[in-house]
């Protein structure tokens, strides 16, 4: 069964989601995330992905609290993602209770620091976060594109130790369009033991099966479910 990964994405230490990566296309669906990861995990969620869109936009870890809180207040798995820079920042991610982090922006712009975090922290604690657009990879808050190819980006990654890649279609994030699914099965064709982690577009039930059809081993959803149109009881 495909892994699921909700999706809790903050600003102001609120649960929203953005259209398209776009600050000012913003959605609250509730201004508690930690009963919204309660609720998840009375649900039989494992597994929580939470981003710090305010550190991702600011350059630092913004809602670290709230990380705390959602930590100390469930047995989730929490990956986090947003804002980290620095030695600071990751060592504060995962002082605050986190799992694994999602790290991308670094790994474009200072592949040494984020080659000595694969080497100190381990493989199954970092995850390359690749969020890619028109094919190029974009970075800080998704305000940034770069030069950056994406499987080429990947490769020279996975051939330094990388394990898990999250991978957002940013085109498709928060369009409830559907997953890129061709996109998914070009990046496991090229790196078929790669543990890849879906994200963006997923609108129903019926997406996530296609995506466990495609043989992509994990997803993270977020809009849909907050608009009800998943149903998680169907699904475990």
């Amino acid at each position: 069964m495909i892994e699921l990964i909700p999706a809790i994405d903050l600003i102001d230490g609120k649960c929203v989601r953005l259209t398209l990566g776009d600050y000012s296309q913003k959605t609250v669906y509730h201004d508690d995330p930690v009963a919204i990861a309660q609720e998840f995990e009375s649900q039989g969620i494992r597994r929580l992905h939470v981003v710090d869109l305010d550190g991702a936009k600011s350059r630092h870890i913004v809602n670290g609290d709230v990380l705390r809180a959602i930590t100390e207040n469930t047995h989730l798995v929490v990956d986090f993602g947003g804002g980290i820079k620095s030695d600071a920042d990751i060592e504060q991610a995962f002082d605050q209770g986190a799992s694994m982090v999602t790290i991308g922006s670094v790994a474009v712009k200072s592949p040494e620091l984020f080659l000595s975090w694969l080497n100190r922290f381990g493989a199954d604690r970092i995850i390359l976060g690749a969020d890619v657009r028109n094919g190029k990879i974009s970075i800080n808050g998704w305000m940034e594109s770069s030069s950056e190819d994406l499987i080429p980006f990947l490769g020279r990654y996975i051939r330094e130790g990388v394990r898990h890649v999250l991978c957002t279609d940013i085109s498709r994030d928060g369009m409830l369009s559907g997953p890129a699914i061709s996109l998914y099965s070009d990046i496991l064709r090229e790196y078929p033991a790669l543990h890849l982690i879906a994200s963006g577009g997923v609108s129903s039930n019926d997406d996530i099966l296609a995506l466990e059809r495609a043989g992509v081993p994990s997803v993270v959803f977020g809009k849909a479910y907050y608009e009800g149109k998943i149903d998680l009881t169907q699904l475990m």
